[in-house]
């Protein structure tokens, strides 16, 4: 079984012979050979670049040999195409051009032709599966709807996105219309993903958790089921939906393949919560990436034992690789879920 069959069988809730590997978005940012590039560009000249985008994505993939690639890129540039650039700062966290206070700042929102400015994204997943050939699967990937407004309604990264949800509360019909416009785009781009050759989709939804729980659904859990049902099942779905742990049934709704599940939360008892047709992805803390090898190797260990007999099972982190994260853990944590029998 070569490692794309082998993760696409887990997408789909099938045995496999051990837990198919791969880590969330940014595995290659504590790369020094990563590092080397953000001398000479930033963040979004790489993101822009097919070939340099191509490059980061197959970097941990030579260090580490996960099963799966996840493409070079960013969440945010679905509001860079609709007309609201970003920017990544240097100390860290988002900054938007400008917050999105009125109905005339989204009406000035073009979904249409979303193409035309993020083509990049596409072309880098079809340059990455020539390097790549087919025995390894790609991974693309958007924001959901509600974590893609909730930055461009905040102008930049938040905690608690208490703008966001003032606007939920104060203008629905305005906040359904950026949702509808941010869908809109989102769609057409993962199409483009999969036509490219991405054979999975991951859809973050890294601010679900910030949501009330009687808004999850309406205004996350929803759009992304638009999502999914217009992918029409032609590649497996993953949603990762941060801190929803008081709506996995919605989560389930989405008609996701895969659900991704944080550290938060102990992965076993999560996954008896959910459908055994629905396969599970996680959940390691992220920070035993900066700890000692075999304390990472050890909670890894324990990850693939506690998950032996269910089918389905994508090992990865709960959420993304840090920057410090150090090589000798990540490697450690990579051989121990690859020798697992």
């Amino acid at each position: 079984m070569t490692h794309r069959e082998r993760f696409l069988r887990a997408c789909r809730c099938e045995a496999t012979d051990r837990p198919p590997i791969w880590m969330m978005r940014q595995a290659g940012r504590s790369l020094p050979e990563y590092r080397e590039l953000k001398q000479t560009r930033k963040f979004t000249e790489l993101v822009q670049d097919p070939a340099l985008a191509a490059e980061v994505t197959l970097q941990p993939i030579r260090r580490f040999g996960y099963d799966a690639a996840v493409i070079f890129s960013d969440i945010l540039v679905i509001a860079e195409a609709m007309g609201q650039k970003y920017e990544l700062l240097e100390q860290g966290g988002v900054k938007m051009d400008f917050q999105l206070n009125s109905r005339a700042d989204i009406d000035r929102l073009n979904p249409s032709n979303v193409l035309d400015h993020i083509g990049y994204t596409p072309e880098a997943i079809r340059v990455t599966r020539k390097e790549l050939g087919d025995e390894r699967a790609i991974i693309g990937f958007a924001g959901s709807p509600w974590t893609l407004a909730s930055f461009m309604v905040e102008g930049g990264s938040s905690r608690e996105n208490l703008r966001a949800r003032a606007m939920v509360y104060n203008e629905p019909r305005l906040f359904y219309t950026l949702l509808e416009k941010i869908t809109e785009a989102t769609i057409t781009y993962l199409k483009a993903q999969i036509e490219a050759g991405a054979d999975v989709i991951q859809i973050f939804d890294s601010q679900g958790g910030t949501l009330a729980p009687g808004l999850f659904w309406k205004i996350s859990g929803l759009w992304m089921q638009q999502i999914i049902d217009a992918i029409g099942g032609e590649v497996p779905t993953i949603v990762f939906a941060r801190n929803v742990h008081h709506n996995w049934k919605k989560a389930v709704q989405t008609g996701a393949n895969v659900l991704g599940i944080d550290w938060s939360i102990g992965l076993r008892q999560t996954a008896r919560t959910i459908p055994a047709d629905v396969a599970v992805q996680g959940n390691m803390d992220p920070a035993l990436l900066l700890a000692k090898p075999e304390v990472a190797a050890a909670e890894a260990a324990r990850i693939c034992e506690e998950m032996r007999r269910r089918n389905g099972f994508i090992f990865n982190l709960g959420h993304g690789v840090p920057p410090d994260a150090d090589i000798a853990a990540i490697l450690a944590v990579a051989q121990t879920v690859q020798n697992f029998e």
